[in-house]
């Protein structure tokens, strides 16, 4: 596995997370992105508060739309429980998904259990490669 691309709706949360924190822990072996089906257009100020609060600044950070070229570069990609929404795409490379509660509007406290989660899950997915 060298690039893993994370998707969810807006890219303002759990996939700006999961990039983040598979970027530290991976060091120069591999690679992570983030995107979004339906962009917002600003990452989330709780999930920049809750990044820093475990030592990484995604403030500089920006939603991206998902295209074409990001799926054909990925060689995994994982979808943050965006299937229930019915807008995450197929595509042809490995494809896992998370079924992460979105954020969005959670209390601080509920936004931090998501970030330690996903945090637990790109853990795990680096062991596993």
């Amino acid at each position: 596995m060298k690039t893993v691309l994370f998707v969810c709706v807006g890219n303002s949360g759990r996939s700006q997370m999961a990039e983040a924190f598979f970027n530290q822990a991976a060091g120069d072996k591999a690679r992570a992105m983030s995107a979004g089906t339906k962009p917002a257009s600003a990452v989330d100020p709780q999930i920049v508060q809750v990044m820093r609060e475990v030592g990484i600044d995604i403030s500089a950070a920006r939603p991206k739309p998902l295209t074409m070229e990001m799926l054909d570069r990925a060689d995994r990609v994982v979808t943050m429980g965006c299937g229930t929404e019915g807008v995450c795409p197929a595509s042809f490379v490995e494809t896992e998904d998370w079924q992460l509660e979105d954020p969005k509007g959670k209390s601080l406290e509920e936004v931090r259990r998501i970030r330690d989660e996903i945090k637990a899950r790109v853990t795990r997915l680096l062991e596993k490669s």
